[in-house]
This record gives C-alpha cells, sequence and structure tokens, in this order.
C-alpha cells in the first residue's frame, strides 16, 4: 500500500512539474565567423539553474520557471548577452561578439567593485581561465612569471614566491595573496606559502595582481603588491573535471626524474539554494637538488675548496659551504692549543707551532641530509547555500588542506617535511557587502634546519672540543716530523675525523633519525610550530543608499597565536597572543560628460598591538579619452605599511653564528638564558642585553668598537606615487593594446636586521673591555630587528604590448625597468636586498585556433643580472634566457583537450638566488577532461 501511495505521488509531482515546465532551445554563433560555440553558458539570471552548449553548439534548457525571465549566454572571451524569455517553448539564436581585447575584462581588486581593466584607476595583471588553459609553463602559477612586472623566485620544485617591484626574498612579507579571500600566508613566518594552500588548477577562475602599495583598502603587508585568486562557483561551473600531467624534470645534479600531477573537481548545484564543490590535488618528484659547495665567510663567498667527502691536500682549513652543513662548526686553533697546554695535554711551548687561524669541522652535503621528494597534497571544499535561490545572498563554508614535503631557503635551509595546512572560511555576502570569517592552522611536522642537523650528527660521534683537541695533536704531530702547512692540516682532519658518521651507513642514519626527530637544536634539528591565526572582514557598499558618489566602508581583525613550543618564539612557557585591526572608507565619483574622469579616494587606519596606529591614504584620478573612451590614462598616490612580521617581535633562537631576538618590548625580557665565558664563569643575557649595551659588528670590523643603541621596531613604511596609459590603438589593420606605467615609491623606517656583539660580564671596562669584544667565548653575536635610518627609494617603468598578427596569432611583449637608490654609508650595517633585475623583457607568441582543436603558445624571457642579498648568502644572479612552449589539440566529442610542452627548453640551468637547486629543464603532457 506504501508503495503505491508513495508512486501516485511520485506521478502527480511529476505532472505538476511538467505542467510548470519552460522549454527553451537553440544555438549559439560567433557573430564574426559565424562557427558554432560549444561550451557556451547558459543560465537563468541571477539563478543557478543553466546548461552548456554541445559540440555543434545547439543547448536545451527546461526549467520550472514561468515566463518572463532573462537567460544570460556567455562564454570566455565574448561578451555576455542577455535575452528576454516570453514563451513556455521558445526557440533563441544568439551571436556573442568577441571581446576586442583583455581589456574589456572586468576585475574588482583595484578599487573593490567591478570596472573594466581599461578603467582601473592603478596598474592589475590578470590571468583568466583562457590564459590558464593557454599557458607554456607546467602550472598556471610558473605562468604568473610571464605577466607584466611580476618575478617568481624558486624556493623548490612546489615552493614559488611571487613579487613586484623590488625588495623580494623568498620569505616575501612585503607581498599579500588572498586566495577566495583568505590570507594564505604562514602564520608563524607571515610570508605567502606560493600555492602549497591554494586550488587545483581545474578550479581557478580568475588570478589578479595589484604590483605596488595597496594598503590602503587591503590593509598591512599589501606592501609591495597583492595577488587575488578566485576560484569558480559550483553554481555557475557545475560537472566533474580530471587534469592528468606526468613528465620529467632534468637536471645535471639530480638526473632525470619523473613528476606526477593530478587534479580533480566536482561540483553540483543540487537546487537554486544550494550547490557544493570539492578539489583534490597530487603532485610528487624530484625537487631541484642544491650543491653549491663555493665557501663562504660572513654571508658572502669567500676564496677555499673543500671536499667533504675525501679531504684533499690543499682543502681550505677554515671552510662554510653554500650546501655543506656541520662545517659551521669552526675554532681557532691557536686558542685550542693554548688550552691543551694549560691542561698539561701537549707538552710545554708546543703551542707555538701552531698557527693563529681559524679551523671548521668536516660537514655533510645537502644531499646527505634530505631525500629530495618534492609532493604536495591539497583538498578544498565549500559549500554555498542562497537562501532566496538567487545571488542576492549567499553563505559560503570553504575549508581547504594542504600537506607535503618541500624546501625552504630562509637565514637557513629547512626540508619542509609532512607539513600540514588548514583554512577554514564563514562567509556571507550580498550584493552590497559580505563578511567573513576565517581561521590558518599550520603545523611544522616533521620538519627541520639542515645547518642543525649537520652540526648535530657531527656532535653525536664526536663532541667539537675532542674534535678540535684531536685536529691540534695531528697537526703537531705532522709539523714535528717535517711537514709544511698544507700537509699538517691535512693530518690534522684525517686524525680528527676518524670515526666520522658516513651517510649511507646504518650508524649515519640512525643518528640522522634521531637528530631530526629532537626539537632541542643544542642536539637536534627538529622545527615546530602549530601557530594559528584568526581573521575577519567587513565591507559594505553604500552604493543604494547615497547617489551623490559610491562608497565602501570595511573593516578587519587579526589574532595571532603563536605556538613554536619555545623553537622559534620565546614561547616556551605557552603561545604568544597579540592582535591588531584596521578601519578603511572609499570613495568613488564621476565628472564630466559620459562619465569621463573617475576620482577615487580612500584612507584606512591600522592599529596592532605592540604599535602606534597608522594612516594609509590613496587617492586615484582616471580620465577616458577618445570617442569609445578607449584612450585611458590615470595617476595616483597611495601608501602602504608593514607591520614588523612575528619574528621580527618575538623570535627567540640561536642559530649558532648569532642569537636571533625580536624588538617587541615584552619579548626583551622573555628572553633569558645562561652563557659561560672563556673562563668558565656564567653569566645570563636577556634580549635587552642585545638592544641595550651591545657593539656593532661593522664598528668592530673598522677597529673602533662603538655601542650599537638599537631602537625597537617600528612599521616600515612607502609612499607610492604612479603615473599610467591604458588603452587601444590602431596600427595599419590591426588593433594594439598599449599599457604604460611608472612609479616612484621613497620608504621610511625600512625594517632591517643589525647585528651586534654583547659581552657575557657586564662589569667590564676599558681594556678589559676591547679584550673580552674579540676573544672568543667572552661574547655573543645577535641579530636584533629595528629600522634602517637610511633613505630608500625605488622606482620603475613597464610597458606591455598585446595585438593580432598574421590573421590570428597572439602576440604580447612586455618590457620593466627596476631600480632602487640607497646610500650605503648612512648606514653600513644595513642591507637592502632589493633582489630584482634592472631589465626584464617577455615575449609571448601563440594561436589558439592555429587549425581546427589545435593551437600553441611560446613564452621567452630574458633578465639581466643582478645582486642577491640574504641573511643566507648573497652573490650575484646571472643573467638568464628562458623558453617554454606548448602545443595542444582538442577531442570535443570526449570534451579532452591534450598539452604537450616543456618549460626552459634551452636546458641552460640557472639559478633564483644563491643557496637554492640549480632549475634545469622541465617536459610534460597532460589531458584535461570537461574544463
Amino acid at each position: 500500500m506504501t508503495k503505491k501511495i508513495l508512486l501516485i505521488a511520485f506521478i502527480a509531482f511529476s505532472s505538476l512539474a511538467m505542467v510548470g515546465q519552460t522549454t527553451i532551445t537553440g544555438t549559439v554563433k560567433d557573430a564574426k565567423t559565424g562557427e558554432v560555440l560549444p561550451g557556451a553558458n547558459i543560465k537563468v539570471s541571477r539563478k543557478a539553474v543553466g546548461t552548456t552548449t554541445d559540440f555543434d553548439g545547439n543547448f536545451e534548457l527546461k526549467v520550472s520557471d514561468n515566463p518572463p525571465f532573462t537567460l544570460e549566454i556567455s562564454v570566455l572571451g565574448f561578451k555576455t548577452e542577455k535575452v528576454e524569455i516570453t514563451k513556455k517553448k521558445q526557440r533563441i539564436d544568439v551571436v556573442l561578439e568577441e571581446n576586442e581585447t583583455s581589456l574589456d575584462e572586468i576585475v574588482v581588486s583595484a578599487s573593490r567593485t567591478p570596472e573594466r581593466i581599461m578603467e582601473s584607476p592603478v596598474t592589475v595583471e590578470r590571468m583568466d581561465i583562457r590564459a590558464i588553459k593557454n599557458t607554456s609553463a607546467p602550472s598556471f602559477y610558473d605562468g604568473l612569471e610571464n605577466l607584466k612586472g611580476v618575478d617568481i623566485n624558486t624556493n623548490s620544485l612546489t615552493f614559488k614566491s611571487v613579487n613586484t617591484r623590488g625588495f623580494a626574498t623568498f620569505a616575501n612579507t612585503r607581498f599579500m595573496q588572498l586566495v577566495d579571500g583568505m590570507d594564505n600566508s604562514s602564520p608563524a613566518l607571515n610570508f605567502a606559502i606560493g600555492n602549497l594552500l591554494g586550488m587545483s588548477e581545474l578550479d581557478v577562475k580568475t588570478v589578479e595582481l595589484l604590483p605596488g602599495a595597496s594598503s590602503a583598502l587591503y590593509g598591512a603587508n599589501a606592501f609591495n603588491g597583492i595577488m587575488f585568486m578566485t576560484s569558480k562557483s559550483p553554481f555557475e561551473d557545475q560537472g566533474i573535471s580530471v587534469s592528468v600531467k606526468g613528465g620529467v624534470t632534468t637536471q645535471e645534479a639530480a638526473g632525470t626524474n619523473e613528476f606526477t600531477d593530478i587534479n580533480v573537481r566536482m561540483a553540483r548545484a543540487f537546487s537554486e539554494k544550494f550547490a557544493a564543490k570539492v578539489s583534490f590535488s597530487y603532485l610528487d618528484g624530484e625537487e631541484w637538488h642544491a650543491t653549491d659547495d663555493r665557501n663562504t665567510e660572513n654571508q658572502k663567498f669567500a676564496p677555499g675548496t673543500r671536499n667533504a667527502e675525501n679531504p684533499q691536500l690543499g682543502d681550505a682549513p677554515n671552510f662554510d659551504g653554500v650546501n655543506i652543513y656541520g662545517d659551521f662548526a669552526s675554532a681557532n686553533i691557536k686558542n685550542v692549543a693554548q688550552i691543551l697546554e694549560r691542561r698539561g695535554l701537549i707538552p710545554a711551548g708546543a703551542s707555538a707551532l701552531v698557527p693563529d687561524e681559524n679551523v671548521s669541522r668536516t660537514g655533510y652535503n645537502e644531499t646527505d641530509l634530505i631525500n629530495n621528494e618534492a609532493r604536495s597534497v591539497k583538498f578544498n571544499s565549500a559549500f554555498h547555500f542562497r537562501p532566496f535561490g538567487d545571488d542576492r545572498l549567499e553563505v559560503i563554508w570553504n575549508s581547504k588542506f594542504g600537506t607535503g614535503n618541500t624546501i625552504f631557503q630562509g637565514g637557513q635551509r629547512y626540508s619542509i617535511k609532512n607539513f600540514f595546512l588548514a583554512q577554514h572560511k564563514l562567509e556571507v555576502r550580498g550584493k552590497n557587502f559580505f563578511v567573513r570569517g576565517y581561521t590558518t592552522n599550520e603545523d611544522a611536522g616533521d620538519s627541520y634546519n639542515l645547518l642543525f642537523a649537520g652540526i648535530n650528527i657531527n656532535r653525536a660521534w664526536k663532541d667539537d672540543q675532542t674534535w678540535f683537541g684531536e685536529y691540534v695533536g695531528g697537526y703537531l704531530g705532522a709539523t714535528l716530523q717535517g711537514a709544511n702547512g698544507q700537509q699538517a692540516h691535512l693530518r690534522g682532519r684525517l686524525d680528527a675525523d676518524r670515526g666520522r658518521l658516513i651517510p649511507g651507513t646504518e650508524g649515519f642514519q640512525d643518528a640522522f633519525e634521531r637528530i631530526i626527530a629532537d626539537p632541542d637544536l643544542q642536539t637536534g634539528a627538529k622545527f615546530r610550530d602549530q601557530t594559528k591565526l584568526y581573521h575577519s572582514d567587513i565591507n559594505y557598499n553604500l552604493r543604494d543608499v547615497i547617489d551623490f558618489a559610491e562608497f565602501q566602508v570595511g573593516g578587519s581583525y587579526r589574532k595571532y597565536v603563536l605556538n613554536s613550543f619555545g623553537n622559534i618564539f620565546t614561547d616556551a612557557d605557552g603561545p604568544i597572543d597579540y592582535d591588531e585591526f584596521g578601519i578603511y572608507t572609499q570613495m568613488q565619483k564621476n565628472f564630466l560628460e559620459e562619465d569621463r574622469l573617475k576620482l577615487t579616494a580612500s584612507v584606512r587606519y591600522d592599529k596592532a598591538q605592540n604599535f602606534d596606529g597608522n594612516f594609509s591614504p590613496r587617492i586615484s584620478l582616471a580620465y577616458a579619452a577618445g570617442e569609445d573612451k578607449n584612450d585611458n590614462f590615470r595617476a595616483s598616490f597611495q601608501t602602504g605599511f608593514r607591520n614588523p612580521t612575528t619574528q621580527d617581535q618575538y623570535i627567540g633562537l640561536d642559530v649558532g653564528s648569532a642569537i636571533l631576538v625580536g624588538s617587541a618590548p615584552d619579548n626583551l625580557e622573555r628572553f633569558s638564558n645562561n652563557y659561560r665565558d672563556s673562563n668558565g664563569n656564567t653569566f645570563r643575557l636577556t634580549g635587552r642585553d642585545a638592544y641595550q649595551r651591545s657593539f656593532s659588528i661593522a664598528s668592530l670590523l673598522a677597529g673602533s668598537p662603538e655601542l650599537a643603541n638599537v631602537d625597537l621596531v617600528q612599521p616600515e613604511r612607502v609612499s607610492a606615487f604612479e603615473i599610467g596609459y591604458r588603452g587601444l590603438v590602431n596600427a595599419g589593420e590591426n588593433r594594439v593594446t598599449l599599457d604604460v606605467s611608472a612609479y616612484y615609491n621613497f620608504y621610511q623606517d625600512f625594517i632591517s636586521a643589525r647585528n651586534v656583539r654583547v659581552v657575557l660580564d657586564p662589569s667590564l671596562t676599558g681594556a678589559d673591555l676591547q679584550r673580552a669584544l674579540v676573544t672568543p667565548g667572552d661574547f655573543r653575536n645577535f641579530t636584533t630587528y629595528t629600522n634602517s635610518s637610511a633613505d630608500i627609494s625605488s622606482y620603475g617603468a613597464s610597458v606591455g604590448v598585446n595585438t593580432k598578427v598574421f590573421g590570428g596569432f597572439d602576440l604580447g611583449f612586455n618590457y620593466t625597468y627596476a631600480k632602487f637608490d640607497f646610500d650605503q654609508a648612512s648606514d653600513p650595517d644595513f642591507e637592502a636586498g632589493f633582489n630584482t633585475p634592472e631589465h626584464k623583457v617577455k615575449l609571448q607568441f601563440g594561436h589558439t585556433k592555429l587549425f581546427d582543436n589545435f593551437g600553441f603558445n611560446i613564452n621567452a624571457r630574458w633578465q639581466d643580472e643582478f645582486f642577491w642579498e640574504s641573511t643566507f648568502v648573497d652573490g650575484l644572479v646571472d643573467d638568464r634566457f628562458v623558453l617554454d612552449a606548448q602545443i595542444n589539440y582538442a577531442i570535443p566529442s570526449i570534451k579532452s583537450v591534450f598539452k604537450l610542452g616543456g618549460a626552459n627548453l634551452t636546458g641552460q640551468e640557472f639559478f633564483s638566488a644563491p643557496g637554492v637547486g640549480a632549475i634545469g629543464s622541465q617536459y610534460y603532457l597532460s589531458w584535461t577532461i570537461n574544463n
């Protein structure tokens, strides 16, 4: 009986649905060529109900809505067409006009309101689905480097750092990256983590990038630029998409290695009110091996070589190789000999035979301390709810997870192994507002510091005191037998290295596994961190309330919970909390006939817990000239600021060469440790000693010690001026897109690290103090965080040209010039770290449809040499030319695109910076379905 009732109810419901059903059929064609457009989107305006055209450009859409209502027909690269539906059975034939240029595309990031790129008051770079599909790079994230003015610094195969307008590092705290409105920077380290917690390539809708300061709208750290990655909506882009990519990487050091990159996206609108999506990404490959064995001294390249695996005659006694670890431990063997002599361990007077020079322990190559497996796993899910069945109000819950292995280079190099990152967001958005809150959690997993791994593996088989004592004994024995200096040094090293753990042996592996699992840096190398971040944003557009102009108001709040268990920060006694907030308003007003002149003005106030409040104003003018408003001129003044990072404020880490101490007022006492001097006396040092009674290293090297008097760090500021032109220029029968801009930036209170030295005994004065400043054991070196008093400015210009040639081929060219001014004499201890080539040239040539279903794209990039400065090592980065290319073939009947491509096809390996692995070539074949 129950089955019969259900059957009757089902038939009745179906009948009602059929009665209320409206059916629309039709075709969609290209207005210019008359060719059909497969894959065009047809949807009911402001709803998730829709379909797509088939291979022949036909469609059929059945909806429950009763006429009249509006259909929107759209496809990438064409202008959206709206058609009014007035009958329950209606056929429509739609023709779509192609966008003349990419300048017709809509952006939101420049002013937090939709506007054409053509009319944006500031420089905007953009990558959409078409560009992503057409990129010749192995991934869309790699393809960002082809945009005008954009630099990508490659840490590893899976970790890339984006930057614009100079002052770049791998830990780039001056550039912000938002993924669906969430800042994907590391909560503990405050720099964007590339696409490790980004999104699947199949889920990317657009990437918008604003070079230059943007703090007036986006707050702290939108300093050098900001990037927005926006994903597809499950209401708008439904279905299952799959991408399988495989290939090889080739590098002289690592050989040829396979890599695999798999992406899956599933999205469905279950009704007009509810939709959901999930995406999954998996990448596995081999890292670029770092094998630079050049010697360094004070973070600069120095003469001398050494064979770590097989010591040779003539090896440098004191050696600190770039990618060699454990050789950092160094001692003056004259001092060692004198101590041994006082203890009666060598004959009286024997120390006179030992030279006054430093010797370092034998280190281990990076390839001995890391397995170089690159792995990235990402999972994203989102649930969208529209209470009214349209886009007037939408509630979104979004969760993102990332894990894997990568390599990071900061002040040291780190193996980031089995890390885990998670973000969770709840957002409510309407026509004129949004409110969002999210949290970011990170866990360093099994990550470890390569420097301490090498140092403590050495100490595991022989402590430093014994090793240097045996070195002196071997040196003396050889000298007494008539050996010269080189022979005596070799004998000393061979004697001291007796019993050394050899990579590949069971003893080495046991010690290695034990040390990388130990978070105490005196005996281990494990990198611990479980820091969290909580953030909220609100924005309201008053366009429906105020007619005079378009006003927006908004604000944000952020809270950090630092939790490194004392491994990075001074949080051994528990997590450290601190917060910051900001509020802003913006006015946008059009003037003159046809609204040709647009004024945009905004101001933001930010206040961080440890610093005074900061105002960030911005004002811009954009004028549209020409009959069709196709000549757009812009000028802007904007400001940016950068709060000191969590490390600048709360780090408390002894890295061997120095003790890093943050300068938050409460951190000066939070850092406190006991140290022994050369006579065995114990003294207690705090962070306050480093900032109030230290001597600058620069003055010590100059031979005239001076108190450093280090001020506590304050926010960094920039004032930016920019002018530009963006428009269409007729060149014969071709229309050329031209984008030209120039900028000048002036920096104040540039955040910098200053190296200082503190004598352990605070009572020493006069000659005793001078002697202690140069006696190993009687002092400790510190790295403090402060602001440079130097005047620093940067300036540059860029030009981009895009057009079609030879009847449909895409041709693009862009050039970027970047320069900075800094008087080193005004602050000798300061390294500016501009880290950007003065000249960059990029070319693009291709055709999306050379013939039926076949396209290709070629990208070429050249940049000149430049000097790289960092806390790891300084050095020259050579000029380079890089060529990428791809060909693709579509099979519409199975909704598939096959792509064959390669990156760095010339095979000429290059370095993003000193210390990282040389970047070789990458070849791939991909199969993408239903995207």
